[in-house]
């Protein structure tokens, strides 16, 4: 019998796919990011990585107590996640760029439409649908960090001369998630409950799509310009 992470994988593959094709990652491996662009990026990841907390917080208490198990690591999950949003903060400044823009939510520093519809459907699900649906969240985010994280953060840095306080948020999630991949592949592999298990991979390939129509959106956005 299959387990349910190699389905998880084998039934978001596609959506994966679709989202690793947005032109930004050619544009990064051909040298052609621009400062602005990788700013941006920083932008849209703060204005989803500071409700990661919020939103797991949540979902751990919406969890039916047949999941205590699940509470339990959501509790580790919390623990290590808190503050990132911050580094994210400190990249922006450290490319040149006010980070005030992007804290006030202002035009210049504003969440885009897909990142907004995402982080509003993932809080509906926990709400209104099914808590566990967040766990396809995870997977997209952390599966991402690990595949392309370090390999693109290489070529950033290096087309774009930034140092190492300009890189903290892609850096360390590419090293931070590898753990936690192996940590999610053991959650997910004790997810019996069908209606569970399709809640998590309908939640993964809806973030998949948002994700990936702001990853295309770097590529022709009037966006925030460093310093």
């Amino acid at each position: 019998m299959t387990k349910f992470f190699t389905r998880l994988q084998q039934e978001t593959g596609r959506a994966q796919q679709a989202m690793l094709h947005a032109p930004i990652f050619s544009e990064c491996a051909q040298g052609k990011i621009s400062h602005a662009q990788y700013v941006a990026f920083l932008t849209q990841a703060f204005h989803h990585v500071k409700h990661t907390v919020p939103l797991l917080m949540a979902c751990g208490g919406r969890l039916s107590p047949r999941y205590e198990w699940l509470r339990s690591a959501i509790g580790e999950y919390i623990e290590e996640e808190m503050g990132h949003h911050e580094w994210i903060l400190n990249d922006i400044r450290a490319c040149g760029a006010d980070a005030n823009l992007v804290v006030a939510n202002l035009r210049e520093g504003k969440a885009s439409q897909a990142i907004e519809l995402m982080v509003a459907y993932l809080y509906h699900q926990i709400d209104r649908g099914n808590p566990i649906a967040l766990f396809g969240m995870v997977w997209v985010l952390e599966g991402t960090s690990v595949s392309v994280g370090g390999e693109v953060a290489t070529l950033i840095k290096h087309t774009l001369g930034l140092s190492d306080n300009a890189m903290s948020y892609l850096r360390s999630h590419s090293v931070l998630d590898l753990d936690h991949i192996k940590l999610f592949e053991t959650l997910m592999n004790q997810i019996e409950d069908p209606v569970d298990q399709q809640a998590i991979i309908d939640s993964a390939n809806t973030v998949f799509s948002l994700y990936g129509q702001m990853l295309n959106e770097l590529s022709h956005a009037n966006i925030l310009s460093a310093a």
